[in-house]
């Protein structure tokens, strides 16, 4: 008896936490692919930007009563074009984000005080509710995050060159411009499918600081990009492994292997430069 009891909690332990492995294992893989592009193009500040409205999309569909993913992912769509489209310099994109961070986080404070049910679902949107994550969440990430991927695979070359120096490539015809808008609405996606995970607060735990880590330790586009990747599976699936015991929130450890990776990755090029 003891045996199927023992069977029945190991079942319901792994129904629980399968989503929140898939979920955190395509993000991963989103922030790593992602990362060392925005670490290239300096959009550290975008991301933080585009997650805020995320979170104000995501704190309306809580307020009318529609799906959390969705609203988030329509909030950051809509605040990565704008971004897209109203930074034409690079000496204007700071205020531009600035400008539309502030508008955007007023407005989501707003959803949140006219929102009459419980207060976990405001909290989660800041710091991340993954343990929410049902099957119609879990399909809207695989879905957009294979579109995301697509995309990515599609246009990366051109991206890359358009990354290292806008200049030259506008110069051999390729199109900066649109690719600027598209890779936008691309990181806005995975910021949105992010903040269910570490909320809107920390996504830059997943979306930079792998990136930011891996870019310490290598000058290589691919190395750094694989890098990357493994150092944001380590840090979600790790940080979602160690939450599970202590039953506290999967944002903090995620953080706090992330920001570990960096430091670790930091010391270790600190070194090289010191023996150089």
């Amino acid at each position: 008896m003891e045996n199927f009891l023992d069977l029945d909690i190991t079942l319901d332990v792994l129904r629980y936490v399968q989503p929140m492995l898939i979920a955190g294992a395509l993000l991963g893989l989103l922030g790593g692919l992602l990362g060392p592009l925005i670490v290239t193009r300096k959009m550290a500040f975008a991301v933080h930007g585009t997650s805020e409205l995320a979170f104000t999309g995501a704190a309306a569909a809580l307020l009318i009563g529609i799906g959390v993913g969705y609203g988030a992912l329509a909030g950051s769509v809509i605040a990565a074009l704008l971004l897209g489209l109203l930074s034409t310099r690079d000496s204007d994109r700071d205020s531009v984000i600035g400008a539309i961070l502030a508008f955007g986080l007023g407005l989501g404070v707003l959803f949140l005080a006219l929102y009459e049910g419980r207060a976990a679902n405001k909290f989660g949107l800041l710091f991340g509710q993954v343990v929410s994550v049902g099957s119609a969440d879990l399909w809207l990430l695989v879905v957009s995050s294979v579109a995301v991927l697509v995309v990515l695979a599609l246009i990366y070359r051109p991206l890359h060159f358009a990354s290292v120096d806008a200049a030259v490539a506008t110069a051999r015809g390729v199109p900066v411009r649109t690719l600027s808008v598209v890779f936008a609405v691309l990181v806005g996606i995975a910021v949105a499918l992010s903040v269910q995970l570490v909320g809107a607060l920390l996504v830059l735990s997943l979306m930079i600081t792998p990136a930011a880590a891996a870019t310490r330790v290598t000058a290589s586009p691919l190395k750094a990009t694989l890098l990357a990747v493994v150092f944001a599976e380590v840090s979600v699936l790790g940080g979602m492994v160690l939450s599970l015991a202590p039953g506290l929130p999967v944002s903090a450890f995620v953080t706090a292997v992330s920001f570990l990776i960096y430091l670790v990755c930091r010391l270790t090029s600190g070194k090289r430069e010191r023996v150089r």
